[in-house]
């Protein structure tokens, strides 16, 4: 971002956001827009609007031309996944953070992850998850449905 007043009110409303607090999220993401158009703060104001004005189907639109303008930026994945999420949509939201990630890694998009689709606990639990016996034992007793 270029102008100073509109990165202020966008790092104020991401940190609004993380605390929970979309409403005044939402004004700092508002006023920052007036300052500067920039996909990242289209994306976040997006996600707002979801949760406090419910306009899901206008916040997907917006997270959908912030990733057209910035493909490798995963915070657009993230937010359009949230905001699926907050519509009862768990599987495009899985998928959306799964293409987020072969982006740019991103520990929100983690998390979020494994808040939906927690992993099984590992076949051998003397061997740590990693360990390539539970890995390919895992892979091949789940393509024959037995796991």
């Amino acid at each position: 971002m270029h102008d100073a007043e509109a990165q202020h009110l966008y790092n104020k409303g991401v940190y609004y956001l993380s605390q929970g607090k979309s409403l005044p999220a939402l004004s700092c993401f508002e006023h920052a827009l007036r300052k500067e158009n920039s996909p990242s703060i289209w994306s976040y104001f997006a996600l707002c609007i979801a949760k406090e004005r419910g306009q899901v189907r206008k916040a997907m639109l917006l997270c959908k031309d912030a990733i057209e303008r910035e493909p490798d930026n995963s915070v657009h994945y993230l937010n359009l996944g949230r905001i699926y999420l907050l519509t009862h949509k768990k599987q495009e939201a899985i998928t959306v953070f799964r293409e987020g990630l072969t982006h740019e890694t991103n520990e929100q998009i983690i998390n979020e992850l494994n808040n939906i689709v927690p992993r099984k606990s590992p076949l051998i639990p003397f061997l740590h998850r990693d360990n390539p016996i539970n890995k390919y034992l895992g892979i091949f007793l789940g393509k024959l449905r037995l796991r």
